[in-house]
C-alpha cells in the first residue's frame, strides 16, 4: 500500500534551490535512508513530508489510513515540564492514538526513569530519548525520524536497529551511521544538486551501485563531448544553414550542447596539518573521579604514545567527557595524576561548537584563527582553506549564524584543524556530519601525525579510525582492550556467551539423571533412522531412550508454566502503566520483568529439551 506519494516537489531558501522536480514514494515496509551532503536539503525534505514545511511545487498525496510519526532532528522541549508530561506533549504533536502508560514503557526500555524529573536538568541525549519515546509509543505505520541515533550510547542505538527491523510500518530517516543504514535499510535516496536518486538495497549496495552510476555518467559525458567537438569544428567552417538537412544538424548541436552533464566534482580537500610532538605525549597515573557517590572513574592509567588510536566508549554519562576534560586539564582528579608533554598542543573537538561565534562572519572567523595555513603542498590562505571545505566564495560573507547544523559542524571541524594540534581530542565528531565529510575526515586520520581520542557511538566511525578501545564498565572500571570496536565487542559477546554456555550446562547436568538420561546417541536411534534386521552379535543393542521420574514430572507441567509466566508478563506490562510516577515501583517491576523474561527463556530451551526426549520415545516405538 502506497502511504504517500510525492512528486515533482520543488523548494528554495533565498537565491538557493534545495530541491528542484523531487519524485519519492513510501509504501509500506518501506526502510528508506535519505543521504547526502551537509546543506543538500535532506531535513527540508524530511520536513516536506512530515508536513511541517510547504513545498513551493508539486503535489504530495497521502493515503487515508496514514498514521505518520516525525522526530526533529533537535526536538523543542520547554524545561518546566517533567520528562512525563513532555512525553506527553510531543505525543500529542503526532496527533496519533497514544497511551501514557505506552509511553512510560518506551522510556523505561530507553533507560529513562524518574520520570518527574525536570526537562532542564536532563542531558541533550536524555533530552532527545524523551522524544524518541514519544514518536515510538505512538500508533503508526509510518516513522519520520531526523538524526535518530544523534547523541545515543550504543545500547541505544542496538535497541533502535531491533526495533526499526522488527517494525510493521514503513521509516523514512536520515541518519550518518553506516552501519545503522545497512542493517535496517532497504532503500537508500540520495539528494545531489537538488536532484533525488533511489538505490533499491541498503547502505551497501548504495555504495556499488552509485559508483556504476558515476562511471557511466562519465562515459556518456565523454562521448558526448566528442561529438560536440566535431559538430563545433563544422559549424565554425561557416556550414551554411540553407539545407533541411545542415538545419537540422545545427540544432542538433545546440542540443549536445544544452546536454552537458553538470558533475559535481567538490568534494573536502584536509591536508594533514600537524605541528612536532616530542616522544613523551601524556602520561595518565592511577586517576579516579567521583562526583558525590557516584564512582566514574577508579584506578585508571595509560601512556599515550604518539601515534596511538584510541576510541572511548560507555553508556551515556558514565563520564567519557570527564575523563576528556581531565586529559586536557580542566577538571583535576579525584587521585593520581596527568603528566602532558611540552610539546603536545591539543586540538579538541567539542560536541557543542564551542568558541564558534554565531555572529562573525566566515572569513572573518577563520582569518582571525590564521590568515595562511601551512600544508604539505605549502601555504594557503584562509579564503583557500574555506573552498577546500567546500564553502565557495560567494559563501564567505555568509554569517555563522545562517549555517545549517551541518555546514557549522563542518566549519568547527576547520577551525579545529587549522590550529595544526599533534594530540586530536574528539567528542562525539560524527554528531551533524554528512557521510562525504566522515569519509573524508577518517581519511585525513590516516594520515594524521599525532595521537587522537574519539569519544564516539558511531561504531563504522571507530572501526574505521580506531586500534584501541577504553570501554566503561562498573564501578568506574576503565576496561582497555586491544583493537577496534568491533573487536572490542566481539570479545565481549564471546565472554556472555561462555557464560551462557557454563550456565546452560550446569542446568543440563542438574536436570539429566546419571542412569536414564537422554543423549545424542538414543536421538539418534530414536529418530526414524533405518536400523538392519540382522543383528550383529559384537554390537549393542540401542538403549531405549526414555523419561527420568522428574523430567516425566516436568514434561507434564511445563506448558502451564511456560503460559503462566507469559501471563505474568503481560501483568507486570498492565501493572507498569498504572503505576504513574512511581519511580521506585517502577524499578522494581522492571527487574521482575528481565527476570521473568529470562525465567521464559530458560522454558523455552526445556521445553525444547523434554520434546526432543518424547520425540525419541515416539520414535522408538515404531
Amino acid at each position: 500500500m502506497i502511504l504517500i506519494s510525492a512528486e515533482h516537489i520543488k523548494k528554495s531558501y533565498t537565491e538557493k534551490r534545495l530541491l528542484e522536480d523531487i519524485n519519492l514514494t513510501i509504501s509500506s515496509g518501506d526502510k528508506i535512508g535519505l543521504i547526502g551532503v551537509n546543506g543538500s536539503g535532506k531535513s527540508t525534505l524530511l520536513k516536506i513530508i512530515a508536513g511541517v514545511v510547504d513545498e513551493e511545487g508539486g503535489t504530495i498525496t497521502t493515503s487515508n489510513q496514514l498514521m505518520k510519526a516525525y522526530l526533529p532532528q533537535n526536538p523543542p522541549f520547554d524545561g518546566n515540564l517533567t520528562v512525563m508530561e513532555q512525553a506527553m506533549a510531543y505525543a500529542g504533536m503526532q496527533h496519533l492514538p497514544c497511551e501514557e502508560y505506552e509511553c512510560q514503557s518506551m522510556l523505561t526500555r530507553l533507560g529513562v526513569y524518574d520520570f518527574d524529573a525536570k526537562m532542564e536538568t536532563l542531558s541533550g541525549g536524555q533530552r532527545k530519548k524523551v522524544a524518541i519515546a514519544a514518536v515510538l509509543a505512538c500508533e503508526s505505520n509510518l516513522l519520520i525520524l531526523d538524526e535518530p541515533t544523534n547523541h545515543m550510547d550504543s545500547e541505544i542505538i542496538t535497541f533502535l536497529e531491533d526495533y526499526l527491523i522488527r517494525y510493521k510500518g514503513a521509516v523514512f530517516m536520515i541518519t550518518h551511521d553506516r552501519y545503522f543504514l545497512d542493517r535496517i535499510c532497504n532503500v537508500i535516496v540520495e539528494i545531489e544538486n537538488g536532484v533525488l536518486y533511489s538505490y533499491e538495497g541498503n547502505y551497501d549496495y548504495y555504495l556499488t551501485t552509485k559508483a556504476s552510476r558515476k562511471e557511466m555518467e562519465l562515459a556518456t559525458e565523454r562521448k558526448r563531448l566528442a561529438i560536440y567537438k566535431k559538430e563545433l569544428a563544422w559549424i565554425r567552417r561557416g556550414a551554411q544553414a540553407r539545407t533541411t538537412k545542415a538545419k537540422g544538424r545545427i540544432q542538433r548541436f545546440h542540443e549536445l550542447e544544452d546536454a552537458r552533464l553538470e558533475i559535481d566534482d567538490s568534494a573536502i580537500e584536509m591536508s594533514s596539518v600537524s605541528s612536532r610532538l616530542g616522544r613523551k605525549v601524556i602520561e595518565i597515573n592511577g586517576i579516579s573521579k567521583a562526583f558525590g557517590d557516584r564512582q566514574l572513574i577508579k584506578d585508571f592509567e595509560y601512556v599515550l604514545l604518539r601515534n596511538d588510536r584510541v576510541g572511548i566508549v560507555g553508556a551515556n554519562g558514565c563520564g567519557k567527557t570527564t575523563l576528556l576534560n581531565m586529559i586536557m586539564g580542566n577538571i583535576e582528579p579525584d587521585e593520581g595524576w596527568i603528566d602532558r608533554g611540552e610539546t603536545v598542543k591539543i586540538g579538541y573537538f567539542s560536541q557543542h561548537n564551542e568558541g564558534l561565534d554565531e555572529d562573525a562572519r566566515l572569513i572573518r572567523f577563520v582569518s582571525d584563527i590564521a590568515t595562511n595555513i601551512k600544508t604539505n603542498e605549502g601555504y594557503i590562505s584562509a579564503s583557500q582553506m574555506l573552498e577546500r571545505f567546500l564553502f565557495p566564495p560567494h559563501m564567505h560573507s555568509v554569517l555563522v549564524k545562517h549555517l545549517s547544523g551541518g555546514e557549522k559542524r563542518r566549519l568547527y571541524l576547520l577551525s579545529i584543524l587549522m590550529k595544526a594540534p599533534n594530540v586530536l581530542i574528539l567528542d562525539e565528531p560524527t554528531n551533524d556530519l554528512d557521510i562525504n565529510t566522515l569519509t573524508v575526515l577518517e581519511d585525513y586520520l590516516d594520515d594524521f601525525e599525532g595521537a587522537l581520542m574519539v569519544v564516539s557511538h558511531d561504531r563504522y566511525f571507530l572501526d574505521r579510525t580506531t586500534r584501541r578501545t577504553f570501554a566503561f564498565e562498573e564501578g568506574g572500571v576503565l576496561g582497555n582492550y586491544n583493537g577496534s570496536y568491533s573487536d572490542y565487542k566481539a570479545k565481549k559477546n564471546e565472554e556472555e556467551e561462555l557464560k551462557k554456555q557454563a550456565v546452560k550446562a550446569e542446568r543440563k547436568a542438574a536436570g539429566a539423571s546419571a542412569s536414564g538420561g537422554f543423549d545424542n546417541g538414543n536421538a539418534a536411534a530414536g529418530s526414524g533412522q533405518s536400523v538392519s534386521s540382522g543383528r550383529d552379535p559384537n554390537r549393542t543393542a540401542p538403549k531405549k531412550p526414555k523419561f527420568t521420574y522428574m523430567e516425566q514430572k516436568e514434561f507434564e507441567t511445563i506448558d502451564d508454566d511456560i503460559a503462566a509466566l507469559e501471563d505474568r508478563l503481560a501483568e507486570i506490562d498492565k501493572e507498569m502503566g498504572r503505576c504513574g510516577s512511581d519511580y521506585g515501583k517502577l524499578q522494581e517491576l522492571q527487574r521482575e520483568k528481565d527476570s521473568t523474561e529470562e525465567a521464559l527463556m530458560e522454558k523455552m530451551e526445556r521445553w525444547e529439551y523434554l520434546n526432543e526426549i518424547a520425540e525419541a520415545i515416539a520414535n522408538f516405538k515404531k
